[in-house]
């Protein structure tokens, strides 16, 4: 991360970019980043080239506002300053069993995947996939999750089919040990799409709607 960028980033989320386009000189974000209007100018520069602002060229002064790459930014240190003064090597999410549309069952399935689960994961997935709802108070910690590594599972192609890429990231529910598995060009996700080496709904008797918790691995 260049900490020059997310200092700045910081500062123009503090004054509302996050949401919105701010007005301000770069006379202004010079005050704010301590630095001359030169540097802040070119500053700003730099952060339109790299993709983590955009700005309006008003007829009085420049508008600016966050795009979502610089939140990303903002995301991934906001997960390490969470790790360091935290101190947690976990996550826990809460939310409620579902059921899928069947498809999961297929896909983990085949044969490019599952041997991948079972070197990258250490353990062959229960056929099928166990869902879990966030809680709409809990969806925030999805982008803390997908701001950790999460361990890579290629896509493939069988019989001129293709299956992308998929991000895998460890967990546990009630000492079972499982993990989560994202699309990797997915993007707003709502339900946990969870595999483990046996029937996490059977082995916990559990039902639609029972509130559960799973415990993420950072």
């Amino acid at each position: 991360m260049d900490e020059k960028f997310a200092f700045a980033l910081r500062k123009l989320a503090l004054l509302g970019a996050l949401d919105d386009y701010i007005s301000i000189s770069s006379r202004e974000l010079g005050d704010s980043l301590d630095m001359s209007q030169q540097s802040a100018s070119k500053r700003i520069l730099e952060l339109i080239d790299d993709g983590y602002i955009t700005r309006d060229l008003g007829t009085r002064k420049q508008r600016i506002k966050i795009t979502p790459k610089g939140v990303e930014l903002m995301k991934k240190e906001y997960t390490e300053y969470r790790r360091i003064f935290e101190r947690t090597d976990h996550l826990n999410i809460h939310g409620e069993v579902a059921s899928g549309m069947g498809e999961g069952g297929y896909y983990i399935c085949q044969e490019g995947y599952l041997k991948q689960f079972k070197e990258k994961l250490g353990f062959s997935p229960f056929q099928g996939t166990f869902n879990v709802r966030i809680y709409p108070e809990e969806i925030g910690k999805i982008d803390i999750v997908r701001n950790t590594a999460g361990i890579m599972i290629d896509g493939f192609t069988n019989e001129g089919r293709s299956f992308g890429n998929v991000i895998a990231y460890k967990a546990s529910i009630h000492n079972i040990e499982c993990a989560i598995i994202v699309p990797e060009r997915s993007h707003y996700v709502d339900i946990l799409e969870i595999i483990a080496p046996c029937s996490v709904r059977r082995t916990l008797s559990l039902s639609d709607g029972d509130r559960i918790d799973v415990k993420v691995k950072l």
